[in-house]
């Protein structure tokens, strides 16, 4: 098969995807395209629940294993919306369509490119393709289970929109749930211990926190305080507020680092993470990678966005077609040509690492 080929299918599998609704937890009917393409290619395929994954047909226990990673849910299209987000036009040089740009440009690309190597001997790394389910969600039915049925993964490239730069690291998450306490009373009578007004010079302290470390690539640890709830009626000071505080983790910290800090020093009465699962990622600037991508014209950066690198144990690397900007917004679209060239890199760049 060509190259032109190739990508022609690809973006033709695309619009099937777009037009093939998969929120998560519901991504049935693209988990069959992906079997659709696997068969067609004569490409040996596994499926759990609604992963998609398979290895080279000449897979080799004695070499390391990289693996190929994008997913196939979306979520759900916002009113902003003018066009028919499960309708595939093409416009302009632009296919639009829920989840054209996140993540199916690279879910198709990565795909495409697993293809182009499936038959190859000469690899100095095994391959092995994944498209994942409930990305958006960090469900418990993607890649996390996946991962314990499929060979060991040494290095991933997870396809995510990054116009094709490499995104040598990602921010972990870690979302905390804390209290202020203070003493409940009625509005009209003195109160010394008021919940609300302790929470101004918390909310102070959170605003100018600081974690020592900064990261190269990522840059500082960032604190933001998203939610926060507190009293019921007009004449009642309420015992409490709730708070909700989003932490994006950089690569100097563990999750359960950041959590034990917080826990020490934030002045409040209780703060609790939701989960400590999502630590941040990265990859070395010297794995073949990483200087393979470089040597192509490609630029590193740290992307402040989560993916399903949080879930993998093993040095990775996001890159893919499209741009992080339009995902989730309204009339969401990809370029073909960013899926075109997409493909086109994601070969040129295996070709430098994983051939010698």
């Amino acid at each position: 098969m060509s190259l032109s080929e190739l990508q022609s299918q690809a973006l033709d599998l695309l619009k099937n995807l777009i037009e093939t609704k998969s929120f998560s937890e519901e991504e049935d009917g693209t988990a069959r395209l992906l079997e659709n393409w696997c068969t067609s290619h004569n490409i040996n395929f596994q499926r759990h629940l609604n992963n998609v994954w398979a290895v080279n047909k000449n897979f080799d226990e004695s070499k390391p294993t990289l693996l190929l990673n994008s997913h196939q849910d979306t979520v759900k299209p916002n009113s902003g919306y003018t066009r028919d987000p499960f309708k595939a036009e093409i416009e302009d040089g632009k296919l639009f369509g829920l989840g054209s740009n996140d993540a199916g440009g690279c879910l198709v690309s990565l795909l495409a490119t697993f293809t182009w190597f499936y038959e190859a001997e000469d690899l100095e790394y095994n391959i092995v393709f994944a498209g994942s389910a409930e990305e958006e969600t960090n469900g418990k039915n993607g890649i996390s289970c996946l991962l314990p049925k499929m060979p060991n993964i040494d290095v991933a490239i997870v396809g995510e929109p990054t116009l094709m730069q490499l995104a040598v690291a990602e921010k972990g998450l870690v979302v905390f749930d804390a209290v202020v306490k203070g003493t409940p009373s009625h509005a009209a009578h003195p109160n010394d211990n008021n919940a609300i007004y302790k929470t101004a010079k918390v909310l102070q302290w959170f605003e100018n926190f600081r974690f020592k470390d900064v990261s190269e690539a990522l840059g500082e640890v960032k604190l933001t305080v998203t939610q926060i709830k507190a009293g019921s009626q007009h004449n009642v000071v309420p015992g409490k507020v709730d708070l909700v505080i989003d932490v994006r983790v950089n690569d100097c910290y563990s999750n359960a680092e950041v959590a034990e800090i917080l826990q020490k020093q934030a002045p409040v009465d209780e703060i609790t993470p939701r989960s400590l699962l999502l630590n941040s990622s990265s990859i070395p600037q010297e794995h073949d990678l990483v200087q393979a991508g470089i040597s192509l014209g490609m630029e590193t950066y740290g992307s402040p966005t989560l993916s399903d690198q949080a879930m993998l144990k093993c040095p990775s690397l996001k890159l893919g077609p499209g741009d992080s900007t339009r995902s989730h917004s309204a009339d969401e679209f990809i370029y073909v040509k960013e899926i075109e060239e997409g493909i086109h890199k994601y070969i040129k760049l295996l070709d430098k690492a994983l051939k010698k």
